[in-house]
């Protein structure tokens, strides 16, 4: 009989696309939530925690067929005796899940129904560098609000949340458009075709990577790559190109007005004005926007934002969704100028258009303006951390009905990047007291030691390995980061006393000093069992000023 072979041992390796997070980064990412929902919290809005599952068909964007049932999305078919069981599916994001929440509890839910929810996400796709297939997003929404003032009060909460979390005023932009307006537009060059409409759409959102130029090229013919392959393009002949880059490279044509404006105050003489027209040109500069003379010169803001849109409102000719589209940008800013969110912090940018097809109204995004190296060394900006936008039509899918909404997710793990690139929180984590094992026949003693550490609120634990060598117990509290060890021999329980060690002195002595610095400065000390929780503080309050 041949002998059968043993089954392989499984690899101990992540599956392609997902990783692990240990102590320090899952720390990090509840501290910063905890914060981001202490805002949202504020603004009035609740708590939602939905399925991690939902069915494919409510989810919606990813309709799975006979051969690719996991297209965008892991999901499976349930088992059912007839062989007709439903298709589910992981979540692929937190917005899809609340338009079937609020279809299914619409009639328990106050309207306007205000949620935040945070937590992970799963997409099918293929992973590259920093791209996941399970990420976190931290979501916040109001449905059953048709108001602009619902869009106006995202954008002012998303600016309060980036600076609450500890990215600071001028470091930041929450850049607002609207799809109507964009619409509009199309509208006057004779775009009707809705494939070729979202043509546009993706070439526009290119703006920040290739430029005017490249988005000119992407819009028309078409244009070589930076690997020389050949990228077609959309098809429009420069009549239609022309409107829609003055759409989206509204910023130069205003400040262009702008400055003539202000060349033509000065010749009049009239140098207050012209230094204001001024001021409203560098109003969303990323050099000037923050300074104190244009942070606080409301009227030089207002004139920046009205120029903008009477710019948006020149392109969209007479187009009834575009003249919308300007009216709803207009209720926008006045509700967020009076609020004191000016350009400097949020901004009207027609460049912004999402890449989402639900958005039906206002989008937004907030980009980070610091710069960073990359991999290769360059300097680049940050980039975008959150967006959001009006999807009106996404409940509508169950219920039949119209029902607005509105709402922002924010990429949880990129916004930590970011706080982590300011030196806003350290990739570092504090472990425990480790309480030792000089006898293992007085564990009671022991746990009796970590049970008043717990007890006065500090984090410990005793050594639970095996406790014949010393060393590799204090090896074990460096592994663990731990700050101080507890001691107690034979010696010192005789004589009522345990040794504290300070790992951290220790470690920063050890490194650093001389001798004779070693010796004036000792990182372990003696003191009554009785002073074993004042002394423990009293070194960690060190180690947290230090």
């Amino acid at each position: 009989m041949a002998k059968q072979k043993k089954a392989p041992r499984p690899k101990a390796e992540t599956p392609k696309g997902f990783r692990d997070y240990f102590a320090a980064e899952v720390t990090e990412r509840a501290e910063m939530l905890q914060k981001i929902a202490g805002v949202y919290h504020r603004y009035g809005f609740d708590a939602l925690e939905s399925s991690a599952v939902e069915t494919v068909e409510a989810l919606g964007k990813f309709l799975p067929d006979v051969d690719r049932p996991n297209e965008g999305v892991f999901a499976w078919q349930e088992d059912d005796d007839d062989g007709r069981g439903d298709w589910l599916a992981l979540r692929y994001d937190l917005t899809a899940p609340l338009a079937r929440v609020y279809a299914q509890h619409r009639n328990d839910l106050p309207t306007p129904y205000r949620r935040y929810a945070m937590g992970p996400v799963w997409r099918n796709e293929k992973p590259g560098p920093g791209r996941y297939r399970q990420f976190y997003q931290c979501d916040a929404d109001t449905v059953g609000a048709a108001s602009v003032a619902a869009d106006a009060e995202i954008c002012s909460m998303l600016s309060d949340t980036l600076e609450e979390v500890g990215i600071p005023r001028g470091d930041y932009i929450v850049r607002v458009n609207n799809r109507k307006v964009l619409n509009g537009v199309l509208e006057t060059i004779g775009l009707e075709d809705d494939e070729l409409r979202a043509s546009v759409l993706r070439t526009i959102d290119k703006f920040d990577k290739v430029g005017e130029t490249g988005v000119r090229e992407l819009l028309g013919k078409g244009r070589l790559d930076a690997s020389g392959a050949y990228i077609d393009g959309v098809g429009l002949s420069d009549a239609q190109i022309q409107p829609v880059l003055e759409f989206v490279n509204a910023f130069a044509a205003v400040q262009g007005k702008l400055a003539l404006e202000a060349s033509r105050a000065l010749e009049e003489g009239a140098t207050d004005r012209a230094q204001q027209l001024d001021r409203a040109r560098y109003a969303v500069s990323p050099e000037f926007r923050d300074t104190p003379e244009i942070a606080n010169d409301e009227e030089a803001k207002k004139i920046w934002t009205t120029r903008v849109l009477d710019h948006l409102q020149d392109l969209i000719g007479n187009s009834t969704v575009g003249f919308e589209g300007v009216k709803e940008l207009r209720q926008i800013s006045e509700l967020l100028l009076a609020q004191g969110y000016g350009p400097n912090r949020i901004m009207i940018d027609p460049s912004v258009v999402r890449g989402l097809g639900y958005y039906t109204g206002p989008v937004f995004e907030a980009e980070l303006t610091f710069e960073i190296f990359d991999e290769k060394g360059r300097k680049r900006q940050f980039g975008s951390v959150a967006g959001g936008g009006r999807y009106d039509d996404l409940v509508k899918r169950f219920t039949g009905q119209e029902v607005p909404a509105t709402g922002v997710s924010i990429g949880v793990d990129r916004l930590l990047a970011a706080l982590r690139e300011k030196g806003r929180i350290q990739s570092h984590a504090t472990g425990p007291v480790v309480v030792t094992v000089m006898d293992r026949d007085r564990m009671v003693d022991y746990q009796a030691m970590v049970a008043e550490l717990r007890n006065a609120g500090i984090r410990a634990e005793v050594y639970l390995g095996n406790p014949k060598n010393f060393g590799n117990q204090l090896k074990y509290a460096d592994k663990r980061q731990s700050p101080v060890a507890v001691i107690e021999g034979g010696d010192e329980k005789a004589n009522g006393v345990v040794q504290i060690k300070d790992l951290v002195l220790g470690a920063r002595i050890a490194k650093n000093a001389t001798l004779e610095e070693w010796k004036e400065r000792p990182s372990q000390f003696e003191v009554p069992r009785s002073d074993l929780i004042a002394k423990v503080r009293e070194i960690l309050e060190g180690q947290a000023d230090a």
